[in-house]
């Protein structure tokens, strides 16, 4: 682990589950998806899934349903039920906004999400958080989403910031392997709880008082690598 540094260049954060709440639209959704298909789902089902951009979540169900041919099909009535459930509108989870606020006021942020575009606009105008974020990058507008480092790559570049030198922020071992992967320093508010995952930094909540801290501290120098 490492202390997250004072002097980073930029703060990059996960949409779903971390800076909104999403999750429970994406829950009812695959819930309807798994029983469409005869099953269940739970925690086991729930982490399945969790974090992966939705062509992934639809090969892992089509892989679970023992169906491993229909992965495109599976994530398109995946889609049509996420959207309609982000219709209904999604919050920003407590701490967010302020944390955004925060981290801007010193250094270039974005947004690296692993939903597609759509998706993505959808949850940050719906939790207001949308015009915070003059850069946002997409799971559909890179050749590699999440779990690999292209997102995070592609953020840092656009932010004209070094990665080893940048803060994500993330709640799911599939983002987690993202920003590790790009070099970014990782801190983590978990979407599922009990879950065992890396970090520098871990909280329950966007709102803690420690990483709020550090955000209205960004900008002085420090010398970490």
């Amino acid at each position: 682990m490492r202390p997250l540094p004072t002097g980073a260049e930029a703060v990059v954060f996960d949409c779903d589950g971390l800076l909104v709440d999403t999750e429970p639209c994406w829950t009812v959704a695959e819930t309807a998806v798994f029983a469409a298909h005869g099953h269940p789902f739970g925690p086991e089902q729930k982490a399945l899934v969790a974090g992966r951009s939705l062509e992934a979540a639809g090969e892992a169900m089509a892989q679970y349903f023992g169906r491993p041919d229909s992965g495109a099909e599976i994530a398109a009535g995946l889609l049509e039920r996420v959207r309609k459930e982000l219709a209904r509108g999604a919050a920003a989870l407590p701490g967010a906004a302020e944390l955004v606020r925060a981290c801007r006021a010193s250094v270039p942020v974005a947004v690296a999400g692993n939903s597609p575009r759509e998706l993505l606009d959808a949850a940050l105008w719906s939790a207001g958080l949308a015009e915070y974020f003059p850069h946002s990058f997409a799971a559909d507008e890179v050749r590699s989403p999440k779990p690999a480092p292209e997102l995070y790559l592609t953020a840092c570049a656009a932010l004209g910031a070094a990665p080893t030198r940048s803060v994500a922020f993330e709640d799911s071992a599939t983002g987690i392997a993202s920003a590790r992967a790009a070099g970014l320093y990782v801190a983590v508010v978990p979407s599922l709880p009990g879950a065992d995952l890396d970090h520098d930094w871990l909280g329950a909540g966007l709102a803690a008082p420690e990483v709020q801290d550090w955000a209205r501290g960004l900008g002085r120098s420090d010398r970490r690598p």
